[in-house]
């Protein structure tokens, strides 16, 4: 299409006050029929938009900006997610579930939009990152603070050299540097962590900064030691896979570990002051849908667990997986799509407020489903949907995210005390005053030894660039939720110092509340 049919597009939103998604739609018929030609997408336009407004044929227009921007909630939380693929290698686990595809990291299948991505790219780190985030951009999206998802098989099981260099390059990619190939094996353990070091110390004032880092791992491989690196990599938060709550299914499953270990894992992840995220099965071999709800209501009701994040996988059924074979056997039934719906709906009357379920289902793409279970890729938005018309209300964090909704300008901070892994925890929040809509919220955690730990800060709404102010972030939120945390802290439980797990894109920020870097933390004293 001729650049000029595309600047008659956005002349034509312009002349709208408040222009709208359904404007846009009509300005590209109405224009692409006069000129006989196919509708623009919207990244095309966005760029015409850039170049009119550097070129001051017109002032900058949010409406506009938001209008085009292509899947505007990547960026309504606050931050941009950019998730990454390991190598493809092998796996400590024989889990029947699990499918099996030869080049591919264990677990994922070919389809997925994170595996396809990777693939193209040859599953380096830095190319995954670089041509994320620009693709991200060009949609309209501000990518200058990433939470960075490390994914693919087991983490803990990889060879550390091969760990250290995949991180370094993920902060390379966000620091602008150039692409060195190298080969890493050939470098000792001191040298890479000496490179990872130099980028840390550079993203903490890069344009795009790495402000949360998670991997994904087994709970069995959780110790003293795999913690201490992950802290020393920069991460912030692991998803561990949990699968279930109950040692008959784990066992039938073929998981390889039994509930203890997960007990044992999150005590330590917790006390290391992690945010920790369960993936959680559904449908799994030795268990129904009343055990399945059953499990979710122990999941809150037990110390032992009680996670921050939550991934619900109702499990698909895939021909290259051994459960595939008891299935021929009819030895085991996967649910129907509408009992799905239903025990998901169930589950989400029980989740508590300190916790955000991330997702509901996997990208497994649908032709590669047996049978049963579901194959809508928008499950959520359907169990969203009925749940509205049933009219009440998920109160997960995710649900009540204020978004681009509209503001209230009279906020309040509320308090939630529970206990869980034989400490305290305290989920501070600022709310709208009738407490539909959560703005910012904080995560303090009194250890057995009453060490203090903030595990997260988050302000939510529209993700701005760092120096840019926004409707809900850099409002002063986090510092007021900051400022309480160490209060209860030092007055109510006495604590010497209090410890921030940051991640490193955000360790400036807490620099200037007089906090120091100290064994990979930020460091207060409260004396």
């Amino acid at each position: 299409m001729h650049i000029d049919t595309n600047k008659e597009i956005i002349k034509e939103l312009f002349e709208k006050e408040n222009p709208t998604p359904n404007d846009l739609a009509s300005a590209k018929r109405k224009i692409s029929k006069k000129y006989k030609t196919p509708c623009p997408n919207n990244i095309i336009l966005l760029k015409v938009y850039h170049d009119l407004i550097k070129n001051k044929s017109f002032e900058k227009n949010n409406n506009i900006e938001n209008v085009l921007k292509t899947r505007p909630i990547r960026s309504l939380s606050g931050v941009i997610n950019v998730s990454v693929l390991t190598k493809p290698y092998s796996c400590p686990g024989t889990c029947t579930f699990c499918p099996n595809e030869e080049n591919i990291p264990k677990s994922y299948l070919s389809g997925e939009p994170a595996v396809e991505r990777a693939k193209r790219l040859k599953f380096n780190p830095y190319v995954q990152v670089k041509k994320r985030i620009e693709v991200l951009e060009s949609g309209g999206h501000n990518a200058e603070k990433i939470d960075l998802r490390i994914l693919g098989g087991t983490w803990s099981y990889y060879n550390d050299k091969y760990k250290i260099w995949f991180v370094t390059q993920c902060f390379a990619a966000c620091n602008g540097k150039l692409f060195r190939k190298e080969i890493y094996s050939k470098k000792t353990i001191s040298q890479l962590y000496s490179d990872l070091e130099i980028e840390q110390e550079i993203n903490r004032t890069a344009k795009y900064r790495i402000i949360g880092l998670s991997f994904e791992t087994r709970p069995d491989y959780i110790d003293d030691k795999e913690i201490f690196q992950m802290r020393r990599l920069g991460a912030t938060k692991i998803e561990i896979g949990v699968q279930s709550l109950y040692d008959d299914v784990l066992k039938k499953t073929k998981r390889g570990h039994d509930i203890k270990k997960t007990i044992e894992a999150t005590l330590l992840l917790k006390n290391a002051g992690f945010k920790v995220s369960y993936q959680l099965m559904l449908n799994l071999p030795n268990s129904n849908i009343k055990k399945d709800l059953e499990m979710f209501e122990e999941l809150f009701e037990s110390d032992n667990f009680k996670p921050d994040y939550l991934k619900i996988y109702p499990l698909a059924l895939v021909k290259n997986s051994e459960l595939y074979k008891d299935y021929l056997k009819k030895k085991y039934k996967p649910y129907t799509e509408r009992e799905l719906i239903d025990l998901i709906k169930s589950i989400k009357k029980i989740i508590p407020e300190y916790t955000r379920i991330e997702r509901i289902i996997r990208d497994i793409p649908a032709p590669l489903i047996v049978e049963g279970g579901s194959r809508s890729s928008n499950l959520r938005q359907i169990i969203d949907k009925e749940i509205a018309q049933e009219g009440w209300k998920c109160n997960c964090i995710r649900c009540r995210e204020i978004r681009d909704q509209k503001q209230n300008p009279e906020l309040k901070m509320f308090r939630k005390n529970y206990s869980a892994q034989k400490g305290r925890e305290i989920f501070l929040s600022f709310k709208d005053v009738n407490e539909e809509n959560l703005y910012s919220m904080l995560r303090l955690r009194i250890n057995p030894d009453n060490s203090a730990m903030i595990r997260e800060v988050h302000t939510y709404g529209e993700s701005k660039k760092i120096s840019e102010p926004g409707l809900v972030q850099h409002k002063g939120l986090g510092k007021a939720l900051i400022s309480e945390a160490e209060n209860i802290a030092k007055n109510e439980y006495h604590s010497p110092k209090i410890f921030v797990i940051s991640g490193v894109g955000v360790r400036d920020y807490y620099a200037k509340l007089g906090y120091r870097l100290e064994n990979y933390y930020m460091v207060k004293d409260l004396d």
